[in-house]
């Protein structure tokens, strides 16, 4: 069914269908409970000004929360054979089942603003579950960095032996860096919640639309003013929530080769148990990392995205165009890879070994220096430089003898002031900041609380 078909005796070309349709009908099987959420706000509305009455309204929603309830959280649901999209079935089911009034749900709105609630709705939801997982992922690393703050560990720079770190140094790094990955995330989130339904094909309606009220219905911050704006927020919205996922992708990919190069015999900072390693068909002493290569790959895939979205959108004019088709078909499913990404690692370094006796190797011998140059400031009165000048040559003549920390490294942030409640409170004020409860308000209010008007205000009332 082609709910744009004119003509009852036109036969439209299968091979432009099947071109141009591609895999459209799997992926908003992710988009109905959003379009079954959208077209209640939408009909509430249409009721509110008059375009449905009290008996249209309520046979309407009974239908549309059975099929959220009974079809969609229960994988019943399905899209036909033929059937166009998520927008096309709602509405044929709606007029299979009710008859002439399930077609009454289109007024004032076009597949335009339907996408584009049904995709912000699907991102907001999305967003709230990553942000979730990678608060859970936070918090494991915080408790590693705690479990391991007294083990040392070498520092690197340029690949080179430098200075002295620690497990718990290492493991708080990529613990902060998830509350920066968080901030870009809540400006994409603040974009993502407002408002575009009643934009309609991207040029308004002469329909007395509320907009302000779906607006609240759908639980949106605000709404996107201007209908040609709305519309070309297609393409950009999806890009700028790329671009924070993106971010959350590179922290796991940077933390992921760490992990690659450590578990290497030549560095042996960490270990994982036998079953969690895979081996050579060739070679019976091989432990591979395959899970953080993998994880390192897909990461690095997901980062590509922001980038394909801006190839396939940036040279487009004003107005809907269907090359954002392709872009849901790319951007839908980094969501799912993200969270498979968080889940697989959370899971592994849960059984992580840390190497307790790194420092005892020879080649880390000059790993002290910095504090032998320190301990020749503080002790001796020496200059900074001098002290430097006495120590190089030491080290060049064979004279540098082993040494360990003397001072406590007590500022904020260092191996003995790794600050982690502090860490703690800045991304648990970051996770207040997203307000998630409004999500689970939409639900409540139009699935299962019961909705009529009293005549006395155009306002529905929920009990």
């Amino acid at each position: 069914m082609k709910i744009w078909k004119k003509k009852t005796n036109f036969s439209f070309s299968k091979k432009i269908i099947s071109f141009t349709s591609s895999k459209d009908s799997k992926i908003d099987l992710l988009l109905a409970p959003h379009d079954v959420i959208g077209t209640i706000a939408h009909v509430i509305m249409l009721k509110s000004i008059g375009l449905l009455n009290q008996k249209d309204l309520t046979i309407l929603i009974h239908e549309l929360r059975n099929i959220y309830v009974q079809e969609i959280l229960k994988n019943n649901f399905k899209i036909d054979e033929g059937i166009e999209d998520i927008h096309s079935q709602i509405e044929f089911l709606l007029t299979h089942r009710l008859g002439e009034v399930g077609k009454k749900i289109h007024s004032g709105r076009s597949r335009n603003d339907q996408i584009l609630v049904d995709l912000k709705l699907f991102v907001r939801t999305e967003i709230k579950n990553i942000v979730y997982m990678t608060y859970s992922f936070f918090d494991l690393l915080l408790k590693l960095s705690e479990q391991h703050k007294n083990i040392l560990m070498p520092g690197y720079t340029h690949y080179q032996i430098a200075m002295p770190s620690s497990f718990g140094l290492w493991f708080a790094a990529y613990a902060e860096s998830l509350i920066d990955d968080l901030l870009l995330m809540q400006a994409a989130y603040r974009i993502v919640n407002k408002n575009p339904l009643g934009s309609a094909a991207g040029y308004g309606s002469s329909l007395p639309l509320n907009r302000k009220m779906t607006t609240y219905l759908l639980g949106f911050e605000n709404l996107n003013y201007n209908v040609v704006y709305a519309q070309m927020g297609r393409g950009k919205m999806e890009k700028i929530v790329s671009e924070s996922i993106s971010s959350l992708a590179r922290t796991l990919s940077k933390m992921a080769q760490d992990i690659c190069l450590y578990l290497s015999q030549n560095f042996n900072f960490i270990s994982f148990p036998d079953h969690l390693t895979t081996g050579s068909s060739i070679m019976p002493h091989k432990k591979n990392p395959d899970v953080f290569e993998i994880i390192r790959a897909k990461c690095n895939r997901i980062t590509s995205l922001p980038n394909e979205i801006s190839l396939i959108s940036s040279n487009l004019c004003s107005g809907y165009h269907r090359d954002f088709q392709i872009i849901k078909e790319r951007f839908i499913p980094i969501f799912e890879e993200m969270k498979k990404c968080f889940s697989m690692f959370k899971f592994m370094l849960n059984h992580i070994i840390v190497n307790k006796d790194l420092l005892k190797d020879d080649k880390y011998q000059y790993l002290f220096s910095v504090e032998r140059v320190n301990h020749l400031v503080v002790e001796k009165g020496y200059s900074f430089r001098e002290a430097y000048e006495q120590v190089g040559l030491d080290i060049q003549n064979g004279r540098f003898k082993s040494f360990t920390i003397k001072g406590s490294y007590s500022h904020e942030g260092s191996i003995g002031n790794l600050c982690n409640k502090q860490i703690r409170n800045l991304m648990q004020d970051v996770i207040k900041e997203f307000n998630f409860d409004k999500i689970n308000e939409v639900i409540q209010r139009l699935i299962y609380r019961k909705i009529y008007f009293d005549g006395s205000s155009k306002d529905p009332i929920f009990v």
